[in-house]
């Protein structure tokens, strides 16, 4: 390789880490975990096979082990847990929010939109208030995006 191809090389590189490029792409499937009578839930498994996510629907009656097993802190919870790459996503937590996500890749354990916010991914309804999505590691949450 002669210099002048390896500075360009370089010079590539900084200005796509400059740009936030991620180096973990989003995963192309997830495992969603919910109670075998949730139909909104099923209706969010729609909504990411929508984005190309193949999604693998699990029915269990032990949502609670599921989510204390993700780690998800106390008043974060809501009706579904999915499992994407490395990260947990609960509940009708919109399409931006997962791809922000897998964009920059923090270190923490998911990312949560407590509830049943009416107009959500999977949810019937006009949008009535900002989503607070929040980031959570060690079952401590915080503040990720809002929508």
């Amino acid at each position: 390789m002669n210099a002048r191809f390896v500075t360009i090389l370089a010079g590539s590189v900084l200005a796509l880490n400059s740009l936030g490029v991620s180096a973990e792409a989003l995963p192309d499937d997830a495992k969603l975990y919910k109670s075998p009578s949730c139909g909104c839930c099923d209706d969010y498994a729609d909504h990411l096979r929508s984005k190309g996510i193949d999604v693998e629907v699990i029915d269990t009656e032990d949502m609670n082990r599921i989510k204390k097993d993700a780690g998800l802190p106390y008043g974060e919870g809501a009706c579904h847990t999915t499992v994407m790459g490395d990260y947990v996503i609960e509940g009708h937590v919109p399409f931006v929010a997962i791809e922000k996500l897998f964009d920059e890749t923090p270190d923490v354990d998911g990312i949560s939109l407590a509830g049943m916010p009416i107009g959500t991914p999977g949810m019937p309804g006009p949008q009535e208030e900002p989503y607070e999505v929040k980031r959570f590691k060690d079952r401590e949450a915080s503040a990720f995006m809002t929508l």
